[in-house]
């Protein structure tokens, strides 16, 4: 996966849509085991790291603010 190809880029603030949290993407990482890609990001509230799979980061899950 490109840079280009991704629904968000790196420090970029994006909200999640059911809870109303705002989160910073911090990096583009892969799982080891499987090779899958995943973005790497923070919670703005408390600073907790967190990965997601990118399928689920760019299935509306999230929205750019």
């Amino acid at each position: 996966m490109t840079d280009k190809t991704r629904l968000f880029q790196q420090g970029q603030i994006v909200k999640h849509q059911k809870t109303g949290g705002f989160y910073r993407i911090l990096y583009y990482a892969k799982i080891e085991a499987t090779l899958d890609d995943v973005y790497v990001y923070e919670a703005l509230i408390n600073q907790t790291i967190w990965i997601r799979p990118v399928e689920e980061m760019e299935d509306e899950r999230f929205i750019p603010t």
